[in-house]
């Protein structure tokens, strides 16, 4: 399996210039084979790349830069050619490729060599060909039987430096069950951030006070001179308050995924546009802060990691739909609770709409049944055993028989 890695970087002042010039000068070979492009003097990746030994010769500072590097920076310009030809033939509006300047190109790529992990003086150094040895937070031990495939070193708006190490493993993931025993089906919001099927309501992590640092800080920036001595300093304390901001959220987002990954044999989501829905105009700055995207992202990869299945279902319909009869009703959003006109079912409204998104998560996968459901073995919360004894009163299926009907589909 493949792994990153990130390990916070402590170079000294000489090995700092030294990075610092190695990513300006790859900054400059990625605009001049832009420029190459341009003139369409540059047909492929790999013919470009050819160009390289030839071109040392007058650009002798290219000497001081490993050549994989050089390699990869070649490499990254036809890729980002390749993502933007991609959306165009998807439908959509795409511009050139522009050129990058200082502050928009940060990171260089080590791969296959040039790089080694060695210990010194009883600390761990990242040794990178043609820069030297560089201190670093060994926060974390690599695996013995994982092999490093390349490293990518970053500077982050910050100042700060870090290194991406690409592992590769022996061990795959483990085989997902065929037999599903614990199953989940999570409804993400504003209000509460995940609502689960076991009744589990997380809250939002309380992000108010890094925010408001971060507009303070920014409020300062935008009273000084642009371009000035004091702006620059000033925007490297936003960006540390920004840091802040988002290593917090992702500290969250990390350990909720996680949870859900390892503890359940299916998770079952909602497949949001979440881009679409930070373009809508209410609201789209609490929507763009909860970063659902970005836990969905986290949470597909942890539960192929995990051996969990994980799927993303169709999201229309599943607060208006009853969890008990499947009958839709139409609630506003300050209506928080579900009451099915249909069979008399009540329940949060949250906790209803992850039901119906385990429903069809089951009938997507269509493999197996969990023994006990979630509405058997937790009640919604907020509520009683009066909605399941409603269920059962008017002769309307089961929660269960629900369940086990939409596998058998």
């Amino acid at each position: 399996m493949r792994y990153n890695y990130r390990y916070r970087l402590n170079p000294t002042d000489e090995l700092d210039d030294r990075l610092a010039w190695t990513v300006d000068t790859c900054r400059q070979v990625y605009n001049h084979f832009l420029h190459r492009l341009n003139r369409e003097d540059g047909t492929s990746a790999y013919s470009e790349q050819s160009v390289l030994p030839d071109l040392k010769n007058w650009w002798t500072e290219l000497k001081g830069v490993h050549s994989k590097v050089l390699q990869k920076v070649v490499q990254r310009l036809y890729d980002n050619l390749s993502t933007l030809k991609a959306r165009k033939d998807n439908g959509y509006r795409v511009g050139e490729l522009k050129w990058k300047g200082p502050q928009e190109y940060r990171s260089i790529k080590y791969s296959q060599t040039g790089f080694e992990l060695n210990n010194t003086s009883g600390r761990t150094v990242l040794s990178l060909s043609k820069i030297g040895d560089i201190p670093m937070v060994y926060h974390r031990d690599v695996p013995d039987d994982a092999t490093i495939k390349e490293v990518v070193v970053k500077q982050e708006p910050t100042g700060e430096w870090f290194a991406v190490l690409g592992i590769e493993t022996e061990d795959d993931a483990p085989p997902k069950p065929k037999t599903l025993e614990d199953c989940v089906g999570i409804d993400v919001g504003i209000l509460k951030y995940a609502h689960d099927t076991d009744g589990t309501a997380v809250e939002r992590p309380d992000l108010s006070d890094e925010r408001e640092r971060l507009e303070r800080e920014q409020r300062k920036l935008s009273r000084k001179e642009h371009g000035s001595e004091n702006s620059r300093k000033q925007q490297r304390v936003v960006a540390k308050r920004y840091a802040d901001l988002k290593r917090k959220r992702q500290d969250f987002l990390h350990k909720l995924s996680a949870y859900y990954a390892r503890e359940y044999d299916l998770v079952a989501v909602e497949d949001l546009d979440a881009k679409g829905l930070m373009e809508l105009p209410p609201n789209s700055r609490n929507r763009a802060g909860a970063a659902w995207g970005t836990f969905l992202r986290m949470l597909e990869y942890k539960c192929e990691r995990e051996g969990t299945h994980f799927v993303a279902v169709d999201p229309a319909g599943t607060t208006k739909e009853c969890a008990a009869c499947g009958v839709s009703a139409n609630k506003p959003l300050w209506v928080r609770e579900h009451s099915c006109p249909s069979c008399g079912f009540t329940a949060d409204r949250d906790w209803n709409a992850a039901y119906n998104i385990l429903v069809r998560g089951l009938k997507q996968v269509g493999t197996g049944c969990p023994e006990s459901t979630p509405a058997e073995t937790a009640l919604p919360t907020g509520t009683d055993s009066v909605p399941a004894k409603r269920v059962v009163e008017t002769g309307s299926p089961t929660l269960k028989e629900r369940t086990a009907s939409a596998v058998s589909e």
